[in-house]
């Protein structure tokens, strides 16, 4: 007899667990934060197998005729071959660069861990002292890419070598963990020297990952950023769940960098009359009155908004299960990429969905496009979308709530709650929606530029940016710059990130966009009986599955 549907998908997140420990940490799912992933190439060929035998099961599994369970079944199945499209041109040997791949979730995963209890502290000096080992079978994994001339690009390979060279240092985000444990009080003294010892030997050992990459891998990486078309498309649909055409993207995304121009250009004006939008910016980023004067003083008032936020919408816009009424904000440690992100709750909820903000070594903060940040992150984005899906009844299935999460409508959803925190009045100063647009701005250009570089399409001429020109990393770092506002370093970080990550970038303004279409069809079908609070439950309550799900989960809305 078939097995049902939401059994197995209770099995699957154990499994998914188990194959893969950090990721487990990540998700907030219980009993593996003492351990590490495989992360030979052994150990992926072994959850190749996996993800491939768990493809079958889902595939054979009964869905007893509920339409919930059916969904349960689909967004399985798309997920794990999803996973499986790693594996198809050899992508896990090319796992290296400077935002998301192994390097980085070496180090990050103890920022998510526990550190309260001698339980939680057990798990962090077992994994401390595992990650010598892990670390050498990541480095075992690059090698046989090397090896077999598939080295990643040059520009990763520098960064993910300064990255662990900082791992290994004196500013280290490791050495944090022997004050945390101090902070905890357990007066555990062979604990404690089992942190402290634990601490020396991982940031040894991120040093021999950068000797090795600087030594070995560097020789060999290849010198083009570009991954081409047929790569290309085959990792922008496992980020988007569906499959645009680049093309008309790539022409849709200069559009959208003309539109925002012009009502960037009308906003520098409101800021300061007759301002020009670099004169506007200027003030924006140097004005000490339009800033916070130390991190913490910025922390508190990005975590006053997310309370203020949560209080005034909560019944009226949103429906906010009592479980995730409460967001937490931090500031991240220095050493990896700008920016700001999030990580949910734990399956249970004693960890808070969490709001990160990297800002690296500032002291005075510019609070012109962190508001808006903070919202998309925060609530009523990311955190808000998460936490539904996390405290959803039991008609998705635990797989979806815990495992399954698609940039295309993840990312669409954050971007369009900056759009309901601007209808709604909450970027109440023109500074804040100038940081909007900008915010906006640096996604489309994000489609631009992605898709450019990568398919090696020129810039468009009838427009003033670089006109007919090929995409080169400058250019891109030159547009970010102008036209989104960003620091010069922010900016080089960025590019850096989408050349890594191909087809992540276009994931938001492309999914953002998807969302604004289902809305304003659904309001053509109901006129003046449309229902904006019940439309966005509606949207919430599938969670972030891929954009082909979504748009066929609201069609009979």
């Amino acid at each position: 007899m078939p097995q049902d549907i939401f059994a197995l998908c209770d099995s699957l997140v154990d499994e998914t667990a188990a194959l893969s420990p950090t990721l487990a940490t990540m998700a907030g799912i219980r009993g593996y934060d003492h351990l590490w992933d495989d992360f030979s190439t052994a150990g992926y060929e072994h959850r190749r197998a996996a993800l491939q035998d768990q493809a079958a099961r889902v595939r054979a599994a009964s869905s007893g005729g509920d339409p919930w369970g059916a969904l349960a079944a689909e967004v399985a199945v798309a997920a794990i071959e999803d996973e499986l499209t790693v594996f198809g041109a050899s992508e896990h040997l090319r796992d290296l660069n400077n935002i998301d791949s192994t390097l980085q979730h070496l180090r990050d995963v103890f920022e998510h861990m526990g550190k309260a209890s001698r339980e939680d502290w057990e798990a962090v000096a077992s994994r401390l002292e595992g990650l010598p080992a892990a670390a050498a079978a990541y480095r075992e994994r690059l090698e046989d890419g090397r090896r077999r001339g598939l080295a990643v690009a040059r520009r990763q390979a520098v960064e993910g070598a300064r990255q662990a060279r900082h791992a290994a240092g004196e500013a280290s985000s490791l050495r944090r963990l022997a004050a945390e444990w101090e902070a905890a009080g357990l007066g555990d003294d062979a604990l404690g020297s089992r942190v402290a010892e634990g601490v020396d030997r991982a940031r040894a050992a991120f040093g021999e990952i950068a000797a090795y990459l600087e030594r070995d891998y560097l020789p060999d990486a290849a010198e083009a950023d570009a991954v081409g078309e047929e790569r290309y498309s085959r990792l922008a649909r496992r980020f988007l769940g569906s499959a645009p055409d680049l093309r008309e993207t790539y022409a849709w995304g200069w559009e959208e960098v003309g539109r925002l121009l012009r009502r960037m250009d009308e906003t520098a004006a409101a800021i300061r009359p007759g301002a020009s939008r670099p004169e506007a910016f200027r003030l924006l980023a140097e004005d000490p009155e339009r800033a916070a004067g130390s991190p913490e003083e910025f922390r508190a008032l990005m975590q006053s908004r997310q309370e203020t936020a949560l209080a005034d919408l909560q019944g009226t816009h949103f429906d906010v299960p009592e479980p995730i009424r409460r967001v937490e904000v931090k500031l991240a440690p220095p050493g990896g990429a700008l920016g700001a992100f999030y990580v949910g709750p734990s399956e249970d909820f004693a960890r808070p969905g969490t709001v990160w903000f990297a800002i690296g070594e500032q002291q005075v903060i510019p609070l012109f496009d962190q508001v808006t940040t903070d919202y998309h992150e925060g609530f009523p984005g990311h955190h808000l979308q998460c936490g539904v899906q996390m405290v959803s009844p039991a008609r998705l299935s635990r797989y979806q709530k815990m495992l399954v999460w698609y940039p295309g409508s993840g990312e669409g959803w954050a971007l369009y709650a900056e759009d309901i925190m601007e209808e709604l009045g909450y970027l109440e100063k023109p500074d804040y929606l100038m940081g909007k647009l900008a915010g906006e701005m640096l996604r489309a250009c994000r489609v631009v530029i992605d898709i450019g570089s990568h398919l090696g399409l020129r810039l468009p001429g009838g427009q003033a940016f670089h006109p007919g020109e090929e995409w080169r990393f400058e250019t891109a770092v030159e547009m970010l710059v102008d036209y989104a506002a960003q620091a010069p370093e922010v900016a080089e970080s960025e590019v850096i990130r989408y050349l890594g990550w191909p087809g992540q970038a276009i994931a938001y303004k492309v999914g953002q966009q998807a969302i604004r279409n289902l809305r304003a069809e659904a309001e053509r079908r109901h006129g003046a009986a449309f229902d904006r609070k019940a439309f966005h439950g509606r949207l919430l309550e599938i969670g972030a599955v891929g954009l082909d799900v979504l748009r066929r989960h609201l069609a009979d809305f």
